[in-house]
């Protein structure tokens, strides 16, 4: 896969967009969001992170001419089974409260009367470009849920997960802390390889 130099990310959400900006400075590409171009956010049908991850590429990059890169993520909390899981944006329902959201699973977390408050956080990478071709890149990254929420750094559930190994929440440690550990983080590493290794941006 050939990349040009101009990427979009396939997203609307800009606490994700801001970190994808990030991890993606390394490689030299010039960043546009989806919704700074007017695209659409098509519907997430698909069963799992990487389905959905993967349809939200193509239709970026089928809309805008361009190499288009979406992240498909989300938390899955062992003892609800998973959940939220791909379902994680639509706990926090039309108004992105993710306060409501992180308070739902402390809800069902309760009502379970579970001991085990363990959980991950699953990212799925997809990069499509306009002729049709795809890499996906998978990461993940495990620790504990601790209530009430803490810190106002990251986005999402950020403030309720404290990685294996970290005494902070991911809503409490800096940002370049996050990157180097998180799920996105790991999974943007097996993207940098496989661009690193032949393919990357013209």
């Amino acid at each position: 896969m050939k990349l040009r130099a101009t990427i979009v990310v396939a997203s609307h959400n800009s606490g994700k967009v801001r970190e994808i900006n990030s991890l993606l400075a390394p490689l030299g590409l010039e960043v546009r969001a989806a919704k700074e171009l007017g695209l659409p956010e098509p519907e997430e049908t698909g069963s799992t992170f990487l389905a959905n991850a993967t349809l939200k590429a193509r239709a970026a990059a089928g809309q805008s001419g361009l190499t288009a890169l979406a992240d498909d993520s989300g938390l899955c909390v062992f003892a609800l089974g998973g959940a939220p899981g791909i379902h994680s944006a639509r706990w926090a329902g039309a108004e992105r409260d993710f306060a409501h959201a992180m308070a739902r699973v402390e809800r069902e977390l309760k009502e379970s009367e579970t001991q085990d408050y363990s959980a991950r956080f699953v990212c799925a990478l997809a990069l499509a470009t306009p002729g049709g071709e795809i890499e996906t890149f998978e990461g993940e990254v495990r620790g504990q849920l601790r209530f009430p929420p803490r810190g106002s750094r990251g986005f999402g559930y950020d403030p309720i997960f404290v990685a294996d190994g970290m005494r902070e929440s991911f809503g409490e440690i800096d940002p370049a802390q996050k990157h180097a550990v998180s799920h996105r983080a790991r999974a943007f590493a097996k993207m940098r390889k496989f661009l690193e290794s032949g393919d990357a941006p013209a």
